[in-house]
């Protein structure tokens, strides 16, 4: 990842929004991310299948009343035809699965880049389709909003095990655990997340354990090849998995578990991994993100912790306080966003493009596969 202090001098970047509109949740914390750095200003919206709902969510956003669409594909062609200079540049995606792949497809036919919310797609069909549409427009930008990559210490202990500092990697735990679906659950994020044709195939899985695939797949910089999965519903009448395991092999031999529930009763957002090669280790949890432990063999294990000069270059720039004032999800989703602000005016990459999108998909089905087939080893497609 880029380090913040290079971050785009002047000139922001201009987004639009699709979804996000009054009542939903992580819209709201998509534009307090873009917003942080003053490197980005939203100019448009299309909020809500709700035209009075995106109406309110535009005005309490002070936004141009023109500029706020009764649906997508308004948006994509009123902008395209505004003067470059005042036209919206990309597009963040933060709807229900099922409308990401249409919104990704039309903003980059409109000549738009994307960021969008994960998975990418409702399917590994949409995926693959959507990662032709990329390559056909290379002059655009792909990106999804994996959070949790933020952290500056997931950086640093990317960092860690890039320079050899643990050894050839050999074995990765890695979990995402939550509660809040241990019942049934009447709210608009349940509901969505729940339900098969706007979730896709997994929902627990698909939520928050491709969270956990990505973070495995970041820190140690191999790719998932097969996995032995099982999957659950332990809340009568649900309809997609709420819990689910699996085992997994990774390139150059690593192996490792993954696991992610729903329904694990008093957790709240409880991912962390750990990873452990030949000489050494690392671990590190999301609810204590300024905290990465790192082991030896032959010497005293190491707490490493934030804004700390000992840490790298680029961990060095992804922090905004001194060591000992806590930063956390917010600070990481915006450098998630300031990332593809960076790439958008060619200062760097995105750290999740369109084949880490096709992976994520491809990782799903595989686990569907799976479980379906009594916990068969199974191949995750390339």
């Amino acid at each position: 990842m880029i380090a913040a202090s290079s971050a785009t001098q002047g000139n922001p970047v201009r987004m639009g929004m699709v979804g996000g509109g009054e009542g939903a949740f992580i819209g709201e914390v998509h534009r307090w991310a873009a917003r942080l750095d003053g490197k980005i200003n939203l100019v448009c919206g299309a909020f809500s299948r709700d035209s009075e709902n995106t109406k309110r969510t535009g005005n309490a956003l002070g936004l141009d009343a023109a500029r706020c669409y009764a649906d997508f594909n308004e948006m994509m062609t009123a902008e395209a035809a505004l003067p470059e200079g005042e036209r919206m540049e990309f597009v963040a995606i933060v709807t229900p699965n099922h409308v990401h792949f249409p919104v990704a497809k039309a903003a980059l036919e409109n000549g738009f880049h994307v960021l969008s919310d994960k998975p990418a797609t409702l399917n590994l069909d949409e995926a693959k389709q959507l990662r032709t549409i990329v390559s056909k427009n290379p002059n655009l930008a792909y990106g999804l909003t994996h959070t949790y990559l933020g952290y500056p210490l997931v950086g640093e202990a990317r960092g860690i095990v890039e320079a050899g500092g643990i050894g050839k990697v050999r074995k990765v735990f890695v979990e995402y655990i939550q509660g809040w679906l241990a019942t049934e659950v009447e709210n608009k994020q349940a509901d969505w997340r729940t339900d098969p044709a706007r979730s896709g195939g997994s929902g627990c899985m698909g939520d928050i354990g491709t969270h956990a695939h990505n973070l495995a797949e970041f820190v140690t910089g191999k790719r998932m090849t097969h996995l032995a999965a099982d999957l659950s519903i332990f809340v009568d009448g649900r309809r997609l998995d709420d819990d689910g395991s699996a085992l997994f092999r990774m390139e150059d031999g690593v192996k490792g578990t993954l696991s992610a529930s729903q329904v694990c009763v008093g957790k709240e957002n409880s991912l962390s991994i750990r990873v452990y090669g030949e000489t050494g280790g690392l671990e590190w949890r999301q609810e204590e993100p300024n905290t990465l432990i790192r082991t030896y063999a032959d010497r005293p294990t190491e707490i490493m912790r934030a804004a700390q000069g000992y840490l790298s270059d680029g961990a060095q720039g992804w922090f905004r306080t001194p060591p000992g004032h806590p930063e956390g999800y917010i600070e990481a989703f915006a450098n998630v966003y300031l990332d593809f602000a960076k790439a958008l005016r060619s200062e760097g990459g995105v750290t999740t493009g369109i084949d880490g999108a096709v992976r994520g998909m491809a990782f799903v089905e595989a686990l569907l596969k799976s479980s379906d087939n009594d916990s068969a080893w199974t191949e995750i497609e390339a």
